[in-house]
């Protein structure tokens, strides 16, 4: 899984995070990191969450999950 923002630094860092503890509170075993959007679909990744605004520009094969904000873990 990773969290894609536009630049892989600092907002799908803090998503990643939020992923993470999520999957941990579900008991889930995911592997989670961040990656900027130019180079998200070159991960392979089974997931791509991110924001609207980047999700539409994703590739129809891609599977992603939307969310709200990259830094609150309810949204």
């Amino acid at each position: 899984m990773r969290t894609v923002c536009g630049n892989g630094i600092g907002s799908s860092l803090m998503a990643a995070n939020n992923v993470k503890k999520i999957c941990d509170e579900l008991g889930i075993k995911a592997d989670v990191a961040s990656v900027d959007f130019a180079n998200a679909v070159g991960e392979k990744a089974d997931l791509y969450v991110t924001i609207k605004e980047l999700a539409n520009q994703f590739p129809a094969h891609c599977h992603v999950p939307i969310i709200r904000s990259y830094v609150h873990k309810a949204k």
